[in-house]
C-alpha cells in the first residue's frame, strides 16, 4: 500500500520535529496497521475504544511482546495527543500483555575479557566505552569529541533514554585509544572543510541556530564518524554520519563465538555486565543507577541478584551434604 496524505503528512509533522528516523518509521507502521484494522476508517472517526480493541487484538491474536503493544500504544498516544491534538483520555480497558520480569545475561569478568581479546581491532574503542562506561549502544555511536572529558574521567551522555542527560565514569586505560580516535575525527574534518559540498554535521535545529559554526568545529563531530561522506535524507545536504551501529554488535557475536562463549553477547549485555561488576566491587546501588541513567532504583535492583550465592542466596542442601566431595 502505498503512502496515504494522511500518513505523509504526519511523518512530515515528525521530520519537522526532528524526531528520529526510527521513531518515525516505527510509529508510521503502527498507525497505519491501526489504520487497516479498522477498515481504512480515518483516526478522527475513531476514539479510545477503537484502540482498545486494537492493542486488545495485538495481545490476544498476534500474542505481540509486551514491548511490542507499547510501541504501538505509544505511537497511537503521539498520533491522537500531538498531531490530532484529540487526548484519548483513559486507556485502561485493553488486553495487556503480561510479562515475567527478566533477569539480565551478565559476563564475568574473565569473559569480558576474552571478548576484549577476540575483538577486531575497528571496534575495541566503542566496545571497551560499551563496557567500560556503561553505555547503551546508541548512545555509544552518538557520541561527539565534546562528551568525553579525558581530564575529569566521565563521558556526558546527552539525551538518553526518556531524553535525560547523565554523566558516567571513563576508564583512564582508554585514554590513548581515545586520543588517536579524536586525531583521526580531526583528519576526516581537515578533509571535509576542502569539500565545498559540506555542511558540517547534524546537530538539533537549536544548537544549530545558537552555535553557527558550530557543526564545522571539531568538538561538534561524532567521535566515531562513518568512513564515508553521505546525504542526509532530512535535509539533502552532505554531512559524515557517525557509525551504524549494528556493526557493532555483529563485532560482539563474532568475538563471544572466537572466545567460545556460549551466552547470547550483545551491546545491551555488556550495559548489564558494567553494573553487576561494579556492585560486585562495592559501588552502591544509588551510583549505579546514577551511571545507568535509571529513573527508578528498582530498575537496577535487578542486578544484585549476581551478589547472591544461588537462587535468592540459598545455599544448596547437596552441598550441605557432600561437603568437599564431587559426584564424578
Amino acid at each position: 500500500m502505498s503512502k496515504s496524505p494522511f500518513l505523509s503528512s504526519l511523518e512530515e509533522y515528525m521530520t519537522v520535529r526532528r524526531y528520529s528516523k526510527r521513531t518515525i518509521r516505527s510509529y508510521l507502521q503502527w498507525i497505519r496497521s491501526y489504520i487497516l484494522f479498522h477498515n481504512k476508517a480515518h483516526p478522527k472517526e475513531l476514539h479510545a475504544k477503537h484502540v482498545e480493541d486494537f492493542l486488545t487484538y495485538l495481545s490476544i491474536t498476534r500474542k505481540v511482546s509486551t514491548s511490542t503493544q507499547r510501541t504501538a500504544l505509544n505511537a497511537l498516544a503521539f498520533l491522537y495527543n500531538k498531531f490530532l491534538e484529540q487526548p484519548l483520555g483513559d486507556l485502561s480497558e485493553f488486553n495487556r500483555v503480561k510479562k515475567q520480569p527478566k533477569l539480565p545475561t551478565v559476563l564475568t569478568e574473565s569473559e569480558v575479557m576474552m571478548v576484549l581479546q577476540h575483538l577486531d581491532p575497528v571496534y575495541k574503542l566503542p566496545i571497551g566505552l560499551l563496557y567500560g562506561s556503561g553505555l547503551r549502544l546508541m548512545e555509544c555511536v552518538r557520541l561527539r569529541v565534546n562528551d568525553v572529558d579525558l581530564n575529569l574521567k566521565q563521558v556526558r551522555i546527552w539525551n538518553g533514554k526518556g531524553g535525560k542527560h547523565r554523566l558516567s565514569t571513563l576508564a583512564s586505560e582508554l585514554a590513548p585509544a581515545l586520543k588517536r580516535q579524536i586525531e583521526k575525527v580531526q583528519h576526516y574534518l581537515a578533509e571535509d572543510l576542502l569539500n565545498e559540498s559540506f555542511s558540517g554535521v547534524w546537530l538539533p535545529d537549536a544548537l544549530e541556530r545558537k552555535y553557527k559554526n558550530a557543526n564545522k568545529s571539531l568538538g561538534w563531530q561524532y567521535l566515531f564518524p562513518s568512513m564515508k561522506l553521505s546525504v542526509d535524507p532530512q535535509s539533502g545536504l552532505i554531512r559524515r554520519h557517525h557509525i551504524d551501529e549494528t556493526g557493532i554488535n555483529k563485532a560482539l557475536k563474532r568475538a563471544a563465538a572466537k572466545a567460545n562463549i556460549t551466552k547470547q553477547v550483545s551491546s545491551h549485555t555488556l550495559r548489564h555486565s558494567f553494573a553487576t561488576h561494579l556492585l560486585q566491587n562495592g559501588a552502591d546501588i544509588r551510583t549505579v543507577q546514577q551511571q545507568l541513567g535509571h529513573s527508578d532504583v528498582k530498575t537496577t535492583e535487578i542486578y544484585t541478584h549476581v551478589l547472591k550465592q544461588g537462587a535468592d542466596g540459598v545455599k544448596s542442601p547437596l552441598s550441605r551434604l557432600l561437603g568437599n566431595n564431587v559426584i564424578t
